[in-house]
């Protein structure tokens, strides 16, 4: 039996509600047809946003929405989507598919469909193809209450107070699709752009993100750290998990054996170390900086369904793809003290999505329902917690292991305590006696997801996987009992 201790007197830090955060970008059907119909459409919508995916995102608690990309967001020309849609340019979405974009999907549309959300927001700006100038016109269009070309322009199209911007991407991918920059340019280059990215507003200053890492680049976060000093607030880090660890042959959604499965959850797993040594690095170059990291681009990547267009990413979710987002959630919680937000790829149709459309049919994967389930996290405060856990090997990856058994926990204000804990495992069940220091338990209550690691929702069977009342457990007087189903995804609500 695994030993479970949680200290709800050690308090670590406040869960950003951000790190729950999702991503939109113009690629494949994610924006349109996944998030915008447009108003004239049959499928029934708000001001063009889908109502069935606007009130699925908002049951399962969206907190921010990462936009316009992605390599997208530089080759976007924001004043491109602006103003009245039949006299909008259209281009050639060069990065995705090589489809017209007409963007009838822009920046008030954007702000629109957060405010529907009621979640925050984050825009990604163009530093590959744009210039100072252009970036500090749009955050004067979107943020300044006053009298300016930008803000009369915004009043023209319709927006007579400024919209409310949280966060400010300064590039995207900058090492890659954004420049092929070497890191010394772009740690300038932030600079010069941050320099002309004005708070309008001196009580609502906007966070800005400095393009950081692709996976284990620590030169990057090493020579970017020391350029961007105090004028960034975090830096970004993008990993994405595919099973065979190769971009050419990424391996299929649905169709592997156990092999391959292990070898994704070790993969995924792997975000861990990636974090501790950017912080590291961070920390010692910047031993007194309050510079924060986001992991703004994570999830699975396969290659497409068969039949569908190579540039739009489209693929199924299963019960494994559960597993990573609960592993990697968990994990997310563990560093809360310098990770203030994350987004996974993407919010719908494309990559590790949360949710699948088809038409006027919608249906939520099981990494939607992982979210739904961890949602209370948002905003508590991390608390100590640790579980011993048999570690598992994964043949196709060398020397590599993970653990069974992954946790975090936290507590909400009346001093409820959620935990989390995922069986990574895809054959086998784990007993685990919890014990909560100081704390005589009144009640539990339990839910969970759980099934065969190929197991999916369909347009066919949309309910395949769901969240369900969880009963195999005892309580304590100072904890529980339990069984961990394999491959499953297990939240205890405690009550004292």
């Amino acid at each position: 039996m695994e030993k479970y201790l949680i200290n709800p007197n050690e308090k670590i830090a406040t869960i950003n509600k951000d790190i729950y955060g999702h991503f939109s970008e113009h690629l494949g059907r994610c924006i349109y047809e996944g998030i915008y119909v447009g108003e004239d459409s049959k499928i029934p919508n708000v001001n063009g946003m889908r109502c069935d995916v606007v009130n699925a995102l908002r049951e399962m608690g969206i907190p921010v929405l990462r936009w316009p990309g992605g390599c997208f967001a530089d080759e976007y020309h924001w004043k491109d989507g602006i103003g009245k849609k039949s006299e909008r340019k259209k281009m050639i979405n060069t990065h995705w598919g090589g489809v017209v974009e007409d963007n009838s999907f822009g920046t008030h549309e954007y702000f629109e469909l957060c405010r529907q959300l009621g979640c925050d927001t984050y825009v990604n700006a163009n530093v590959g193809s744009g210039s100072v100038k252009e970036m500090s016109e749009w955050v004067e269009y979107m943020t300044f209450d006053g009298v300016s070309p930008m803000a009369e322009l915004r009043k023209k199209n319709g927006s007579e107070k400024p919209f409310n911007l949280k966060y400010l991407g300064v590039g995207n991918e900058s090492w890659g699709c954004g420049g092929n920059m070497d890191p010394e340019y772009y740690g300038c280059l932030y600079k010069q752009y941050n320099t002309f990215c004005r708070d309008y507003d001196s009580s609502k200053h906007i966070k800005r993100i400095a393009c950081g890492p692709n996976a284990g680049d620590y030169h990057w976060t090493k020579v970017v750290t020391d350029k961007v000093k105090r004028y960034a607030d975090a830096l970004s880090l993008h990993y994405y998990t595919l099973p065979t660890g190769k971009w050419d042959h990424k391996g299929s959604a649905t169709v592997f054996d156990k092999n391959e499965y292990n070898s994704t959850i070790c993969k995924a797993y792997y975000i861990d170390e990636l974090i501790k040594n950017h912080l590291a690095m961070m920390q010692s170059v910047q031993p007194n900086g309050n510079l924060k990291l986001i992991v703004d681009e994570w999830g699975t990547w396969y290659d497409v369904e068969p039949g569908t267009n190579p540039g739009f990413l489209y693929q199924q979710s299963t019960m494994r793809d559960a597993i990573v987002a609960a592993l990697t959630l968990n994990i997310f919680n563990k560093h809360a003290d310098k990770i203030i937000m994350a987004n996974i790829a993407q919010t719908v149709n494309v990559l590790q999505s949360v949710i699948l459309t088809d038409g006027e049919k919608m249906v939520k994967t099981p990494t939607y329902y992982v979210f739904k389930m961890y949602k209370e996290h948002q905003n508590n405060t991390l608390i100590g917690s640790y579980i011993t856990s048999e570690n598992i090997e994964s043949k196709n990856d060398r020397n590599k292991q993970f653990p069974q058994l992954i946790e975090s926990a936290s507590t909400d204000e009346n001093g409820t305590i959620y935990s989390t804990i995922t069986n990574t495992s895809s054959v086998k069940s784990a007993k685990i006696k919890c014990q909560i220091a100081d704390t005589r338990v009144d009640s539990i209550y339990a839910e969970i997801i759980s099934g065969d690691c190929h197991d999916k929702n369909d347009f066919v069977n949309q309910n395949k996987v769901k969240t369900v009342e969880f009963t195999d457990y005892k309580k304590l007087k100072d904890g529980f009992t339990a069984v961990i189903p394999a491959c499953s995804v297990v939240k205890f609500v405690v009550n004292k």
